[in-house]
């Protein structure tokens, strides 16, 4: 029941979203590619992980949705489809500043990998793991900050919480792992990208 309010309410915000949509991609494709888009930088993942230096054993992550016009900018620092992934050691603590480049609401939650197929991702992995309200996401590019501890191993997510983007590849990998001793950051088939 829950599933199918859900997929109503998604329907019926899709004329207003098309609506609030930029020019730039094919009409009734585009979740809020960035103005400007052509200028974004192109992204290096120094840019968005480091450590603490003042506290240890502290990610810092920067999280930037719809960074470029990667699939119709439904994508976190320009990639979507788990094309990204975050590797964090077992007990870190991580910190993470959302920043939203789009007039569309996005958001971002930290979710078990198979949860990314969902109309509506629930509650986080970890507490304290999301935006506040992700089903309803933010706009404007005010960074919104959140903090949590990855207690536990395994394949997890961030994605967007707004209903049905995660179902449409916004989404990227976030893995918590045993044998890890510093997070990383791997964008596509490059090596890893190590935090120290």
């Amino acid at each position: 029941m829950f599933r199918i309010i859900a997929l109503v309410c998604a329907l019926a915000l899709s004329p207003m979203l098309q609506a609030a949509d930029a020019p730039t991609a094919p009409t009734g494709h585009d979740h809020g590619t960035p103005s400007g888009d052509s200028k974004a930088a192109e992204p290096q993942e120094s840019m968005f992980l480091s450590v603490d230096p003042k506290t240890p054993k502290t990610a810092r992550l920067v999280v930037i949705s719809a960074y470029n016009a990667v699939n119709y900018g439904m994508n976190f620092n320009g990639f979507a489809k788990g094309g990204a992934r975050y590797t964090i050691p077992q007990g870190w603590t991580v910190s993470v500043m959302f920043t939203n480049n789009s007039p569309v609401p996005h958001s971002a939650i930290v979710v078990e990998k198979p949860v990314v197929k969902k109309l509506q991702m629930g509650e986080p992995a970890f507490k304290g793991a999301s935006t506040p309200y992700p089903v309803r996401g933010t706009t404007g590019k005010t960074g919104v900050p959140f903090q949590f501890v990855a207690d536990e191993a395994g394949e997890f997510a961030i994605a967007c919480g707004f209903p049905s983007h995660s179902a449409n590849g916004h989404w990227i990998a976030f893995d918590v792992s045993t044998t890890a001793t510093a997070p990383s950051l791997q964008f596509g088939t490059k090596a890893p990208y190590v935090a120290h």
